[in-house]
């Protein structure tokens, strides 16, 4: 679980991130120096305030504070089984913004999408309905923009052959789809529990980019996300789309924020492959990738989506942007596909971003979330830090 979480290129990277002090019973705010964590929380009181300034990043560089400890020592911490509660250990590095995501941005998660709904949560049927699916679809919608003229033709299609979906509504449709994946605060970090609900048979990660947006709308930076997903519960109704995507411990996010600099800007992210890897104990094994630069919608157009003059979110909001990645490599019986076993070790990585690692767990046997953004205030008003 201590796997190395920061770029390649760390040594000119700006990351911000989040560290709880057993020292002041609370969450500080951190610059990552070298392999240092220095506490800037007399600059900050709050990621969320970070991300408002004009120029975060040149902000963060400026901010002097603590040394609170080495990235090694405090990430070696983390993990909820062997840490020592009288020492630092990293969270998650956002707190006070809004947890929104994108769904079904790219074409092979769509096409899952349709699968998933056609099936109402039953994984036996999916191998016998994506053949069908792809048949009367395909599987090189790559070129078509959602919401053109080609896009509508190609709906009015689908409908007269009864094959029209929801989720193609929102793939290839003006609208995207933009949910509230967690609350506030409730997001895991790197190097601890993530959470599948103990009632799903049907699950998946979902290795995604994560913007950081200032409340007037900037892309100040991205991190790392895995958007936990239960496909049987979603599939049985999309009404059930909270259930399948807002548990306990089923949003991580990490390892840190890197913002935009001169090395790091958001044409880095439309460039960026993410990876996935899947470790159990029954020695199974699942990688994958999803290409950024395959996405149905720019990222900037779902930002737009998200957060305007009808949408407001004052404390900024974070935003999944969704995953080209859809499971279906067999894992216990042939036809079947991918499902979670308790343990399994997910690794979210990309080259500018690090690596975010998480255990999988039954959510009610994760670290149940109970400081939110009154603990956090109270927390903050104790220590002096609100002004």
């Amino acid at each position: 679980m201590t796997t190395s979480v920061l770029p390649d290129d760390a040594g000119v990277a700006t990351l911000a991130g989040r560290v709880w002090r057993p020292d002041v019973a609370g969450p500080s705010v951190v610059a990552v120096r070298g392999g240092d964590l220095i506490d800037v929380t007399r600059h900050f009181p709050t990621v969320r305030d970070l991300c408002e300034t004009p120029n975060p990043a040149a902000a963060l560089k400026a901010a002097g504070g603590e040394t609170i400890g080495t990235l090694d020592a405090i990430l070696a911490n983390t993990a909820p089984d062997t840490r020592n509660p009288e020492k630092p250990w990293l969270l998650t590095p956002i707190d006070l913004q809004a947890i929104k995501a994108a769904g079904v941005t790219f074409v092979a998660s769509m096409l899952e999408r349709v699968i998933e709904e056609r099936a109402r949560g039953d994984l036996n049927a999916a191998a016998a309905i994506r053949s069908e699916v792809t048949r009367l679809i395909g599987d090189d919608l790559a070129q078509l923009r959602p919401g053109s003229p080609e896009a509508a033709r190609l709906k009015q299609v689908l409908i007269d052959q009864g094959a029209w979906s929801q989720y193609l509504e929102v793939g290839i449709g003006p609208d995207a789809e933009i949910f509230t994946k967690s609350q506030p605060m409730a997001a895991v970090g790197t190097g601890v529990d993530a959470g599948i609900h103990p009632g799903s048979s049907w699950n998946n990660p979902e290795p995604e980019i994560v913007l950081a947006v200032s409340s007037d709308g900037r892309i100040v930076g991205a991190t790392l996300g895995n958007d936990v997903n239960l496909r049987d519960v979603e599939g049985r109704s999309a009404l059930l789309l909270g259930k399948a995507k807002d548990n306990n411990a089923s949003c991580a996010i990490g390892p840190f924020i890197r913002l935009f600099d001169a090395h790091f800007t958001l044409d880095d992210i439309r460039s960026t492959v993410v990876t996935l890897t899947v470790r159990g104990e029954d020695g199974f094994e699942l990688e994958g990738s999803s290409s950024i630069a395959m996405i149905s919608r720019d990222p900037a157009d779902l930002v737009s989506q998200m957060l305007n003059a009808h949408h407001c979110f004052p404390d900024g909001a974070v935003l999944f942007l969704g995953t080209m990645f859809a499971p279906v490599k067999d894992r216990d019986f042939q036809g079947q596909g991918f499902t979670h076993k308790t343990n399994d070790i997910v690794t979210v990585a990309a080259p500018k971003l690090g690596c975010l690692v998480n255990r999988m767990r039954p959510t009610d046997r994760c670290e149940a979330w109970s400081f939110g953004a009154g603990a956090l205030m109270r927390n903050l008003a104790k220590r002096g830090l609100l002004h």
